[in-house]
């Protein structure tokens, strides 16, 4: 166990370097890939409470993210193919009128090292879009749409309007962004809130096992 202990040390302290090289020799030393996975999903976790907390700030996110795909590269190869390793398909994206990306890159990669299967829209995503990209894709379980600018909240509420009548079903909605609460998005009829990239994780998972 004392490897693990020093993956999650490092990768809270966003060592990206170091963080593969200690995944490797986490396995070597005979862990289950879930194991480390879910250690490494544990310490984002714990940096986004302290993003929530104001403790940490975006760079350190940051950083603790790509830690975490770096680490996360090394276990792919022996996570997929089993039947833990996918929760089903994610699209995600930033909705029209929105460029920003960092607040959607860093829950896509949790929602990633979670076990979804994602599917990036980038930003500036059209409600078009998002609807075609459920229907081009296989089991899509979860659609998140991300928004920090205040301006951009009416093309968030015609987004999931549009989501929950447009005939598609088997997913939920959630929504998030500096400007997003919860108040909203009961208002504009989301599924979910989150308020950052580690509460992001958990309440995906909630909303998914909801679906079965």
């Amino acid at each position: 166990m004392a490897k693990i202990e020093e993956v999650k040390a490092k990768l809270e302290a966003g060592k990206a370097k170091l963080v593969p090289g200690l995944v490797q020799e986490a396995l070597d030393e005979g862990n289950a890939a879930q194991d480390i996975l879910q250690a490494m999903i544990d310490s984002m976790g714990v940096v986004g409470d302290k993003f929530s907390a104001g403790e940490v700030f975006v760079p350190e996110m940051l950083m603790a993210a790509k830690a975490m795909s770096k680490g996360v590269d090394v276990l792919k190869p022996l996570l997929t193919g089993t039947s833990t390793s996918s929760l089903g398909t994610c699209v995600i994206g930033t909705v029209q009128g929105d460029l920003h990306d960092i607040g959607k890159n860093l829950v896509a990669m949790m929602l990633e090292s979670t076990g979804f299967e994602m599917v990036d829209l980038g930003v500036d995503v059209s409600t078009e879009t998002f609807v075609n990209a459920i229907k081009e894709n296989k089991n899509v379980v979860l659609v998140a749409c991300s928004g920090l600018l205040t301006t951009t909240i009416p093309a968030m509420k015609e987004t999931v309007k549009t989501l929950k009548t447009c005939g598609l079903t088997g997913f939920k909605v959630i929504v998030g962004g500096a400007p997003v609460t919860q108040e909203m998005a009961d208002e504009i009829g989301a599924d979910g809130y989150a308020s950052d990239a580690g509460s992001a994780a958990v309440k995906a998972k909630e909303l998914v096992s909801a679906i079965a």
